[in-house]
């Protein structure tokens, strides 16, 4: 679905204005601005909403979308940067998120607990642009399926621009997700991979 130019006011941001007509002529793609460079991405396959939608269940099981959190897939995050901005597949948000509204239709990084990537066709993006970007961000959890090597990536305690904790796990093993988010939270790693094959 593609929104008017009026209700994305970019005044006189020019990369803004670019990524904003590039959203309007190529509904379903995803159209970010990371590192000073307008990032286009196609629209994901099955198996990567279904991947997506088992670990919203997860959280969602373990009562993070309740009164203090809600999970919302696609909800845009204001970057460090003079226009920078990224759309996670899916956030971990606090409940007064509306409060925290930036730029673009996207919110201010202090509201985000956990951001969520599922890798496709542009998985170098995932794993190197937006951990720099989303540590730059100061997101306490970012948490990557990727498909194209068949792993899980659990990032957290934010620094620079990296993650001081960066582990991966494989397929037969158990993830626990850091308690900052909210709550215990287990992820059956060969499930959620599996899902996206």
């Amino acid at each position: 679905m593609s929104a008017a130019s009026v209700e994305r006011p970019h005044g006189d941001r020019p990369l803004i204005a670019e990524a904003n007509r590039l959203m309007d002529r190529n509904p379903g793609y995803r159209v970010e601005i990371i590192g000073g460079q307008i990032l286009v991405t196609p629209p994901p396959d099955g198996p990567h909403g279904e991947a997506l939608m088992d670990l919203a269940l997860v959280l969602s099981e373990a009562g993070l979308h309740r009164a203090g959190s809600k999970i919302i897939p696609g909800l845009g995050i204001w970057l460090p940067g003079t226009e920078d901005y990224a759309i996670p597949d899916l956030s971990l948000v606090d409940a007064d998120y509306r409060d925290h509204r930036a730029e673009n239709g996207c919110y201010a990084p202090v509201c985000f607990r956990l951001v969520l990537e599922v890798t496709s066709s542009n998985w170098k993006t995932d794993l190197r642009y937006k951990v720099k970007a989303y540590a730059a961000a100061k997101v306490p959890v970012y948490l990557i399926v990727d498909r194209h090597h068949q792993r899980l990536h659990v990032l957290s305690d934010p620094a620079g621009d990296g993650y001081e904790n960066h582990r991966p796990y494989s397929p037969g093993e158990v993830a626990p997700l850091p308690r900052s988010i909210g709550t215990d939270v287990t992820v059956d790693v060969a499930a959620i991979l599996e899902a996206g094959r």
